[in-house]
This record gives C-alpha cells, structure tokens and sequence, in this order.
C-alpha cells in the first residue's frame, strides 16, 4: 500500500497546483482587447476575459505541438525542442565525461596520499567555489568557439562535486580490508581496483549525481550567454519572442530532462551500492 501512495500523493499535489494555477491566471487582469499580433506571439488566443499568462492548456497545447515534430530543422532560429534538448545534452554528457576522466583518478590519488590531499586542498578550496560563468568570457576569449566554451563550463563545474566525494569515499574505506589486502601482498594498482573502488564506489556515484545536476542546470545559463542552440537558448529567443507559453514548457522540459538524469545515476548508485 505504502509502495503507491507517494505516486498518487504526487499526481494530486500536480493535480491541485495545476488547477489553482489555471484559476489565479483567470483571476487576473482580462485581456480583452488584446492585440491579436500580440496575443498570437505569447501563444495566447485573443478573446475576452483571457489572461496574458498562459494557462496549463496552453502549455500543454504548445507541449503537445513540439513534441509532433521534434527534430524539424527551418533555420539557425528555428529548430525543434529535440534538437535543442539534444544538443544541449550533448554538450552536458562530453563536459561531464571529461570531468569524470580527471576528477576520479585525481580523487583517487588525493585519497590514497595525504600528503598530496594537504597540498592540493588550497587551490580546490580557492576554485571550488568560483562560479562556472565567470569562466565563460575567458574562455571565450582563448578557446574562440561557443560550443567547446559551453564544453568547458560544464567540465569545470562537474569536476568540483566529482573530485571531493571520490577523495571522501577513497580516504573513508576501511583500514582493515587494506591490512587484509597488504597481509595477502595485493599490489598497490589491484588493490585499488579490487578493494577501494568497489568499497568507495557509492560515494563516488553521488560525487556524479551531484554533478550532473550541478552541470545540467549551468548548461542552460551558458546556453544563454552565447547563442545559437541548445534549451537555454531556446527559452531565451522564446523570450525575445514574447512566447510566455513556450518559455513555460522549455521549464518544464529541462525539469523533466534534469529528473531523468538524476533518476539514471541514483539507479547507477544503487546498483554499485552495498550492505555490511
């Protein structure tokens, strides 16, 4: 019983926050009278009593709309949402990657070696908390390219989490499988592979889990920043636009694709997990 609770429990939370949302819209100013060029524009049709903020109708008849033709291509300022999500997915999934390539060894190394941890711990202390943006404009300025900026943005805001929880997770395993594994002569690079990286595995799962978050929600402010593509670009020529409605639905578009992602590596997280 408890197992579908939670679901219906949500899908009546959704359910009330939609319908006070579809009443205060109709409770604000009409906009009777409204421009139809205008009301055209929001995505709004142009009737007496109608809100200028979309309902959940609208955006749900603008969700409706996109996901019919995703992928169709008219131009640099018109592209389907899948094309956009794909493309900002891209940049995120090769940011991330190379993150996880630098950060995970360079984790290990801190772990296993406190004297590399006390070496290393000012200069992640003085850039761990260095906004990713405020690295767009030099990056811009040296790499010349938005994509590979954009690129570089979301490495150095996924190394950050990555980094700490694999030091975490190396340096907290159990002293005693490691005298084990030295009573046995276990070699330094088996015994890492063998013993610490099973035992640290969860902690450097959630070290990913936060970064893909962390790295999913910059991608959309860096998209933008420089133009072009992506979701974040996509909501901001919608504002350009003055389309409230398709504003509206890249939101909750990136909600949902930012739930997946964290839902993919909570799974990944669970499956490496371990009990005493």
């Amino acid at each position: 019983m408890t197992r579908f609770a939670a679901p219906f429990l949500s899908i009546v939370l959704l359910a009330l926050l939609l319908g006070v949302w579809q009443i205060s819209v109709h409770d604000t100013q009409p906009a009777a009278g409204m421009d139809p060029e205008y009301a055209k524009l929001m995505g709004l049709q142009a009737t007496a009593g109608k809100s200028a903020i979309p309902t959940p109708l609208d955006v749900a008849a603008k969700l409706v709309q996109a996901i019919r033709d995703p992928f169709y291509d008219h131009g640099p300022n018109d592209k389907g949402i899948g094309i956009q999500l794909a493309y900002s997915l891209g940049r995120v999934l090769l940011g991330f990657g190379l993150a996880m390539i630098v950060a995970v060894p360079l984790g290990f190394l801190i772990g296993m070696s406190p004297l590399m941890g006390a070496a290393l711990n000012p200069f992640i202390q003085v850039l761990k908390p260095i906004s990713p943006l405020a690295w767009m404009p030099l990056a811009l300025y040296t790499i010349k390219d938005s994509d590979q900026s954009a690129i570089f943005v979301i490495f150095i805001c996924s190394v950050w989490p990555m980094l700490v929880n694999t030091a975490f997770g190396v340096s907290g395993v159990r002293r005693e499988w490691l005298n084990v594994a030295r009573t046995l002569e276990v070699g330094p690079l088996r015994r890492a592979l063998r013993v610490i990286l099973p035992a640290a595995a969860p902690t450097i799962f959630t070290g990913m889990r936060i970064s893909i978050g962390i790295a999913w929600l910059v991608i959309v402010a860096a998209e933008m920043l420089v133009g072009g593509t992506g979701i974040g670009y996509f909501v901001w020529n919608q504002w350009n636009n003055l389309s409230l409605a398709d504003i509206l639905m890249g939101i909750l578009l990136i909600g949902v694709v930012g739930m997946a992602l964290d839902r993919a590596l909570a799974a990944a997280a669970t499956s490496v997990a371990w009990r005493e």
